[in-house]
């Protein structure tokens, strides 16, 4: 009876295979057929506009930047730098002509944002063999409208194993702090897109959530036109996502394993004697954990560290992937 229950819910999950649109920052589910190339060098000898000379100013730091020294991809601004250990030179400044400082995207701090990726306090070992899995080919994406994940594989070929575990010491030794606040609701702002990041529309009237997560800038400004490290950002969830979330996490709901098996009963990540050290799930992006947890479901992400995964994730529907990534977003890192 066990094995008929399981067998009828793989049906269910695999007739629900079409990326969650919201996971990977878009709208709408990704057209048939659609392909990206990789993204060429951003050029430098592009003839500012005066608006990108003027100078920004964010509390709690004496530091000036203009636009162009806040987006520059090869030394991106750093407010502050009391807030993190001194950067390598690969985190601050990436390798010209096709490497990107880490910082650029990921934020010195490395919290990120939710089209990248959250890497502080990532294990060191697991940091090291992520990028070994972007350099093989192994981390695809399930929507290849997705541009990030083309140009980390490009990034991880630029690099050399010296400069990966540079980059996975330094992001490993800062904790994970809070970040993400969540809130259920079943109406939320409407949004526009800015390089896959949901942004508020001013002054528009709200409208339906629907069976989505909607991460926007607690400051839009502060995020959008300042990069600043140290404004988080909202999770707009569905009204008992992060209930259901809770049974799927601690339980399996009889759909999968309960997260703390592998994650720790705190889901900080944990050790696991003959396979390595898992990373920690809570207070983490949920846009985020939901593209991972398709992308390992729908093979787009492959390789030795996802083995574990493919068994826990093979039952789980999009709605169950929002929920657990709702829950798991909630928690005190």
């Amino acid at each position: 009876m066990f094995l008929f229950v399981l067998l009828c819910l793989n049906r269910v999950a695999l007739a629900d295979e079409v990326p969650p649109p919201w996971a990977y920052g878009f709208k709408t589910p990704a057209p048939p057929e659609v392909s990206l190339p990789v993204p060429p060098p951003a050029s430098t000898n592009l003839v500012p506009k005066p608006a990108d000379l003027i100078l920004h100013h964010l509390p709690g730091t004496d530091r000036q930047f203009n636009r162009i020294q806040i987006t520059d991809i090869f030394g991106p601004a750093d407010w502050y730098p009391q807030d993190h250990p001194p950067m390598p030179e690969i985190v601050a400044k990436g390798k010209a002509p096709a490497v990107w400082a880490c910082a650029r995207c990921h934020y010195p701090n490395g919290k990120g944002r939710p089209e990248n990726a959250p890497i502080a306090g990532l294990p060191v070992e697991y940091f090291i063999a992520q990028l070994h899995s972007f350099r093989a080919g192994d981390r695809q994406t399930s929507d290849v409208r997705k541009p990030n994940t083309k140009m980390m594989t490009e990034y991880a070929r630029g690099l050399t194993e010296e400069e990966m575990r540079v980059a996975a010491e330094y992001f490993g030794s800062m904790k994970w702090t809070p970040w993400i606040r969540v809130i259920e609701t079943d109406r939320v702002p409407q949004t526009t897109l800015s390089a896959g990041m949901f942004l508020p529309v001013a002054n528009a009237p709200d409208e339906p959530i629907g069976n989505r997560i909607i991460e926007v800038p607690e400051d839009v400004e502060a995020v959008e036109l300042l990069r600043n490290p140290r404004t988080g950002f909202i999770a707009y969830a569905p009204i008992g996502s992060i209930k259901r979330g809770e049974e799927l996490v601690t339980t399996g709901g009889g759909r999968t394993l309960a997260c703390a098996a592998c994650h720790g009963p705190d889901l900080k990540g944990m050790t696991i004697p003959g396979i390595g050290t898992t990373p920690g799930l809570a207070g983490r992006s949920p846009s985020y954990l939901t593209r991972q947890m398709f992308d390992i479901k729908s093979g787009a992400r492959r390789g030795p560290s996802v083995e574990l995964m493919k068994p826990v994730v093979a039952n789980l529907t999009s709605e169950d992937m929002l929920a657990i990534s709702a829950f798991l977003a909630s928690r005190i890192p």
